[in-house]
């Protein structure tokens, strides 16, 4: 019989709701799915502006559609007549007016402005290259925005002219870039991103930075309109140095640019003060290490001033805003796999204003999400629990959150779901509290025997949490109990937890995986003769350890690895961004570090019956990586399987077709091993 566990730290219960009665959530539901992104509140924070997604199940892609409703819930509608692909909404200062992004076949990616009271919409561009990080002046006169300016690609010879009619193949690509492609995008186009100002009626745009460098964060306008702030790297060796940024600001009258920090690491996201006479910013001194918390500094106008923001918080700020006097910040951070809103006075002294933010990241838990904040306070942001992906809710500092939109009451409201059990434990290597959470299946029974799936996270910078996750519902759908842990190197926990695997993954999350898996097997949820593990990325990274390392599951399924680090780190799209940060210099100095972290040295050991599956296009973790595991196990006469997504990068899952096939096939490998 099947005893109900008692941690030894803690178990958290996360109640689901109770429905009428439902069936189990399935595939076909994905493409039912609504959530909420990029909440805007007016500045008088009577209305918002979100990107409503979802998925067509006709056109199987993900939409994009702009809709409003006022801050009491009320009066919900869709903001324009347009059908697809709107995002990146921001109010005018005088709330009249929402600028927005836009795509259509005939015009391209383009900004577009909406009058909110005439509900009056135009096109106010005509760009080559898609628009990015809007933002109004103060007077509303204008709008920034950054694109790039394409240029030709080099080439080392002129061919000869073929002859009239004549039928040859095209000449070849000629690349000289460090950073030449990357995945979900393929190749990149040539050319800088710059920074461009254009009237709000319409009218020429203007750029306003030069030089050959890349000007692509969001940019802050000062308050008298004259000059914007911003991110980039301008230095020399600007192209190795990728983490590195300054701040500058640029004059727009004439183009002069200022460089406003100087400091090894990077400096972003500057937000001034509504007073005018303070930048907020984010960023770290670098010190070359695998995970480094991102922390709050101020300055003046002119640079003058640096200091940072002693929050004594030790988790790394993704958001900033100024709070309606100019005393403080709202910041968003990520505590214990959690995503939370709160505020700090520029001495410090934190507090927590609500959490449960994100929902985005609508396939596995992770974190996300995001908030606007109205002139008097009002702060609109997505919400989401294990029962629910983002909606949208408003909140005030010493209030409670109220969620105001249900777009997926219909649908999970008739569904059963797995319910959600928050759980602490122990490392048994060195005493580290370990964290995690597990779904049980519907309807399940404690004096019933469960198989396992331990599935594992991304990154590994990054965590898991008490989101909704359909993945992880379906397979609890289909009689699993999951396991899915923030093992060592997960974020949310601090800047030395998230260091963990500093020169040592793979390898060192590997007995946190397996001291959870023996817990649950201990306190009696789960038998030892029916596990089974899969993760994606670093968690397939993981996985493929794991069982190089023991033979104790039934089986895996292996997704998007990293399976030998000298390949990956010399040719995949981010290939220069190892070296160092996470290994010791470069793998043609150190190869057998290299190696020795790099599943493929372990592959020889493997028994475990293993799928591996990835997509076609993948640059992250090119298609190579598997196959040399793949390989390895048909050598060997393992029982295996490759399978290719066709058209699918790295996120193998864009497509709602491509998520449902993914998890389809890793159930079907499972189900192959199951009693």
């Amino acid at each position: 019989m099947m005893k109900r566990i008692l941690f030894p730290i803690l178990l958290l219960f996360l109640a689901a709701p109770v429905f009428a009665q439902e069936k189990p959530f399935s595939n076909m539901d994905l493409f039912d799915l609504q959530w909420v992104q990029d909440p805007q509140i007016s500045p008088d924070g009577d209305r918002i502006v979100y990107v409503r997604r979802g998925m067509d199940i006709m056109e199987d892609r993900r939409t994009s559609t702009l809709w409003m409703i006022d801050a009491d819930g009320t009066n919900h509608r869709k903001l324009t007549v347009r059908e697809r692909d709107e995002s990146s909404p921001r109010w005018s200062p005088d709330g009249s007016r929402v600028a927005f992004v836009s795509s259509s076949e005939s015009h391209g990616s383009q900004i577009y402005i909406h009058w909110v009271d005439e509900g009056v919409t135009t096109r106010i561009t005509e760009l080559e290259n898609s628009p990015g990080n809007i933002t109004w002046s103060p007077d509303g006169g204008y709008l920034a925005f950054t694109s790039r300016v394409s240029e030709s690609p080099p080439r080392l010879v002129d061919p000869p002219r073929a002859p009239e009619g004549a039928e040859w193949a095209p000449p070849p690509r000629v690349e000289t870039r460090l950073n030449h492609e990357l995945d979900g995008v393929g190749i990149l186009g040539h050319g800088f991103n710059h920074l461009f100002v254009i009237p709000a009626d319409g009218g020429a745009k203007r750029q306003v930075t030069s030089g050959d460098y890349h000007h692509s964060s969001r940019p802050a306008w000062t308050p008298d309109g004259e000059y914007l702030l911003f991110s980039a790297n301008r230095n020399e060796r600007w192209e190795h140095e990728l983490r590195n940024s300054e701040l500058y600001s640029v004059r727009i009258e004439d183009g002069e640019i200022t460089q406003l920090t100087d400091r090894f690491g990077p400096n972003h996201t500057p937000v001034v003060s509504p007073d005018g006479g303070t930048v907020a910013y984010l960023g770290y001194e670098d010190r070359i290490q695998t995970y480094q918390v991102t922390h709050i500094y101020t300055m003046n106008l002119d640079g003058s001033g640096q200091s940072r923001v002693e929050t004594g918080l030790d988790r790394s700020i993704s958001n900033l805003a100024w709070d309606e006097n100019g005393n403080g910040l709202y910041i968003q951070y990520d505590h214990h796999g959690n995503t939370k809103i709160g505020h700090t006075a520029l001495g410090g002294d934190v507090s927590e204003i609500t959490g449960d933010v994100g929902g985005t990241a609508v396939g596995r838990p992770y974190g996300g999400g995001s908030f606007s904040v109205s002139d008097d306070g009002v702060i609109a942001f997505n919400q989401t629990t294990p029962y629910y992906p983002a909606e949208l809710a408003v909140v005030s500092a010493g209030q409670r959150a109220e969620k105001i939109t249900d777009l997926n009451g219909e649908l999970l409201g008739r569904r059963s779901l797995g319910q959600v059990e928050e759980i602490w434990y122990t490392s048994s290597v060195d005493g580290l509290d370990l964290h995690g959470w597990i779904i049980t299946p519907p309807g399940y029974d404690p004096d019933r025997e469960y198989p396992l799936i331990v599935e594992l996270h991304g990154g590994p910078i990054s965590n898991y949490g008490d989101r909704f996750t359909p993945e992880l519902q379906l397979l609890a759908s289909a009689g699993y109990i999951v396991f899915y842990p923030n093992f060592r190197g997960s974020t949310s926990y601090g800047e030395d937890f998230g260091n963990e695997l500093y020169h040592n993954f793979s390898g060192g999350e590997y007995q946190d995986i397996m001291d959870g898996v023996d817990l649950l097997i201990e306190e009696g949820y789960v038998s030892e003769d029916s596990l089974y593990i899969t993760g994606g990325s670093a968690g397939g990274t993981a996985t493929a350890w794991v069982v190089g390392k023991n033979n104790r599951f039934r089986a895996a399924a292996v997704q998007k690895p990293v399976m030998n680090w000298i390949s990956k780190t010399l040719a995949a799209d981010n290939y220069y961004a190892y070296a160092d940060y996470r290994y010791e210099g470069q793998p043609w100095e150190n190869p057998m570090h290299y190696w020795e972290v790099s599943p493929i040295s372990l592959a020889g050991n493997v028994e475990t019956p293993t799928m591996i599956i990835l997509g076609e296009k993948d640059l992250r973790t090119p298609t190579w990586e598997a196959k040399q595991l793949y390989h390895v196990l048909r050598q060997r006469e393992i029982d295996t399987a490759y399978i290719e997504v066709p058209g699918a990068y790295h996120f193998i899952a864009e497509r709602p077709s491509q998520l449902i096939t993914k998890m389809d096939h890793i159930l079907a490998w499972f189900e192959k091993y199951r009693d």
